[in-house]
């Protein structure tokens, strides 16, 4: 089933949710790219491909915001004193992940630095530093640590709908 039900998420949802979560916390890996100044395995290996990865998520976060909004319709209705926690969770995940590369880029073109996706060049390298996109850019490090204390506080009410409401919430997304 590709489309979404008020019982279960349907395979689109599912693919994007699951993607996504894999490239967030391979991007929040950067964070211990702080230890050692990236000498180790995750400032080797993963670190490299973080910009590629910020712009993937990206699209992919573009892409699932679409796909979301063309299945409400057919999701369950959220009901009670939850629903504005429920929406405004969602709504700073889905900010945050469009934010982050976007800072992301802003940070490198202020700094004088071009962004690439895979090794295709997206955005030149700028003639010299602009500092109020530099500025502005300086945002994405306090988003990041935004974007894991959403992460964790979403992965903390799903297995608080698993394990203390018992109901299917957590079900409906993990296939």
């Amino acid at each position: 089933m590709i489309n979404d039900t008020p019982e279960r998420y349907g395979t689109v949802t599912r693919f994007l949710h699951w993607l996504m979560a894999i490239l967030v916390v391979w991007q929040l890996l950067k964070l211990g790219d702080r230890i050692n100044e990236g000498e180790h395995w995750v400032g080797q290996t993963l670190v490299p491909w973080h910009v590629s990865v910020g712009v993937l998520i990206l699209v992919l976060a573009v892409i699932r915001l679409i796909w979301a909004l063309k299945q409400r319709p057919q999701r369950p209705k959220h009901v009670g004193s939850r629903t504005i926690l429920i929406k405004g969770g969602h709504f700073l995940l889905y900010a945050v992940m469009i934010l982050l590369p976007i800072t992301g880029s802003l940070y490198l073109l202020g700094n004088g630095y071009g962004v690439t996706f895979f090794g295709i060049e997206l955005i030149a390298k700028p003639e010299g530093e602009t500092p109020w996109m530099a500025t502005v850019g300086a945002l994405h490090s306090p988003l990041a640590w935004i974007l894991l204390v959403l992460v964790i506080g979403h992965i903390g009410a799903a297995l608080y709908h698993h394990f203390i409401e018992r109901d299917d919430t957590l079900k409906r997304i993990a296939g």
